[in-house]
């Protein structure tokens, strides 16, 4: 499927591939930060050697308020597909030699997953951060990180990439954070460690 969109600055993608892009995200040749249990970088490596072999690295997952509702999207994905997450989560990775911060990840995961620009959200925040471990029951995968929760507000309600989610929900502060709620048992398993920040 063609794919029309501008990455920018920050972008994993190199400079040529940023218009008209034609591709499978998750080939793509990428490498994460290893992090200790401090998140301090010691390394890099391949995101699928990574996940494969559990090596803790560092990730993020935004949490983006429409109104007053939080906006989740179901996880279309190779590691814990078909759950529900925040907004969306991934991981800053090395562009050459240089790492993404978290900030210039996040506005390029948003621009990718949902179409969000830099412009169209609020001043984002991290919340702060937790360290976990889960393996993926339905595949070789396992997520090791040290996870940053990044929160922003958006006025216009975005749709969902189909390449990343199979569809999207919005869930108020009070019934997120309701254990009652028979969405929880759908939830990834990050998700109510982070929670806890909102």
């Amino acid at each position: 499927m063609w794919r029309w969109f501008l990455l920018g600055p920050g972008s994993s993608v190199p400079p040529s591939l940023w218009y008209n892009i034609a591709m499978d995200y998750y080939s793509l040749k990428q490498d994460l930060a290893l992090v200790d249990k401090q998140n301090n970088a010691i390394g890099r490596m391949d995101k699928w050697e990574a996940h494969e072999k559990g090596i803790l690295h560092r990730a993020f997952t935004v949490a983006l308020i429409y109104q007053d509702s939080f906006l989740l999207q179901h996880r279309k994905h190779p590691v814990f597909d078909g759950v529900y997450d925040l907004t969306c989560s991934s991981h800053p990775v090395y562009v050459g030699n240089k790492l993404q911060t978290i900030e210039e990840a996040v506005l390029a995961t948003l621009l990718r997953e949902w179409g969000i620009r830099s412009s169209s959200t609020s001043k984002l925040r991290d919340l702060g951060s937790v360290y976990y471990q889960a393996k993926d029951p339905r595949s070789k995968y396992q997520e090791h990180e040290i996870c940053h929760l990044i929160q922003g507000k958006i006025t216009h309600l975005p749709a969902s990439n189909s390449d990343f989610a199979y569809g999207f929900s919005l869930l108020n502060r009070k019934n997120l954070l309701d254990k009652k709620q028979p969405i929880r048992k759908a939830f990834a398993p990050w998700v109510p460690l982070l929670l806890d920040f909102l």
